[in-house]
């Protein structure tokens, strides 16, 4: 049984920087597709980044410049480092594992708030 925990949220003021980490339970998590979304209130969950079995990695264009993923597999973590946050980064962060058989498992979220 795959489970994934995140951690790392809070709150930052704007230009601030914020390390997430997903610690992933079960399974082979050299072989997941592990990937960062995010809730903003209101609207529908998004995507920010993803990084697949052999270190690509796919952004989503506001996060393009200022977010980078990465992962270590000995350690079963995905990172998510964003830097010179905005209000409009303010949203619940989510982990996603995509495993094999294409079954989808996600995190419970943490809360990134971007204010002064």
């Amino acid at each position: 049984q795959v489970q994934l925990v995140e951690s790392g949220g809070g709150l930052v003021q704007p230009g601030g920087s914020l390390r997430l980490s997903c610690v992933a339970s079960g399974g082979i998590f050299s072989m997941f597709l592990m990937g960062w979304y995010r809730q903003p209130p209101g609207k529908q969950r998004e995507l920010v980044a993803d990084i697949n079995r052999d270190g690509t990695t796919n952004f989503a264009d506001y996060a393009k410049g200022r977010f980078t993923i990465s992962r270590d597999n000995a350690k079963k973590t995905v990172y998510l480092q964003m830097n010179n946050l905005t209000p409009e980064d303010t949203a619940v962060y989510y982990c996603r594992a995509l495993l094999s058989g294409f079954r989808i498992i996600w995190g419970q979220g943490t809360q990134v708030t971007v204010s002064s």
